[in-house]
C-alpha cells in the first residue's frame, strides 16, 4: 500500500502532536465558556474515526459522543458527489438545549456535509455549536464555512490513511498521503 502513495502528506508523530495540541486548545477555549462543563461530541463516521479516538483520550472533559454518518465520496470517487446522511441524526437528541456541541469530521472540502450537519443540529438549540475536522483543503468552498478548529491546512489533493479511504481502503495507514495515479487507475 505505500508503494500506492504518491508522497507522504503528514507523517504519524506530526499528527499525534497536532491532535495533542488541537485537544489542549479546545480544553482551553471549553473552559472560557459558562456552562457545566461537559461536551457533546457529533463524530461524522467513518472517516473521522481514528482522528476522534486519539482526540477524546487528550480531553479531559465529562463527554457524551453520538455517532452519524454521511458520505460524499462514495466508492472510487474522488470528488464530492453530494452529501448524503446515512444514519439520521436520530442519534442525536433532538433537543440540546444548554448543551456545548463538537462535530468532528475528518476533511473540510466542499463544505457540504458540515453544512448539512450543522444545519439540522442548529435546529436543536445548543448553547454552543462548534466544528472541528482534521483536515482542510485550501479552495474557495473551505474558507467561506465558518469552521473553528482545523488540525491541518492542505493542498487540494485527494487524501487517504488515518481514517481516510479511497473505494473503502487505506484507511489503516498511520500517516496522511497523496495517493498515485496508478492505484486510482487501479480501482477505476
Amino acid at each position: 500500500m505505500r508503494n500506492d502513495l504518491q508522497q507522504t502528506l503528514i507523517d504519524r508523530g506530526t499528527i499525534a502532536q497536532r491532535v495533542r495540541e488541537l485537544a489542549r486548545q479546545i480544553t482551553a477555549d471549553l473552559a472560557a465558556e459558562e456552562h457545566d462543563g461537559e461536551i457533546t461530541l457529533i463524530p461524522v463516521l467513518t472517516g473521522s474515526i481514528i482522528f476522534v479516538a486519539d482526540l477524546i483520550r487528550e480531553l479531559p472533559q465529562r463527554m457524551k459522543i453520538h455517532l452519524i454518518s454521511a458520505s460524499s465520496y462514495p466508492g472510487t470517487a474522488t470528488t464530492s458527489q453530494g452529501v448524503k446522511i446515512q444514519e439520521t441524526l436520530s442519534n442525536v437528541p433532538d433537543d440540546l438545549t444548554g448543551r456545548y456541541v463538537l462535530v468532528l469530521d475528518d476533511i473540510l472540502d466542499s463544505g457540504q456535509t458540515l453544512r448539512a450537519v450543522t444545519r439540522e443540529l442548529n435546529t436543536r438549540n445548543p448553547q454552543a455549536l462548534k466544528t472541528c475536522v482534521l483536515l482542510r483543503k485550501r479552495r474557495t468552498e473551505t474558507v467561506d464555512f465558518p469552521l473553528d478548529y482545523a488540525a491541518f491546512d492542505i493542498p487540494d489533493e485527494f487524501v487517504v490513511g488515518y481514517g481516510l479511504d479511497y473505494d473503502g481502503y487505506y484507511r489503516n495507514l498511520p500517516h496522511l498521503g497523496v495517493l498515485n495515479k496508478d492505484a486510482l487507475e487501479q480501482h477505476a
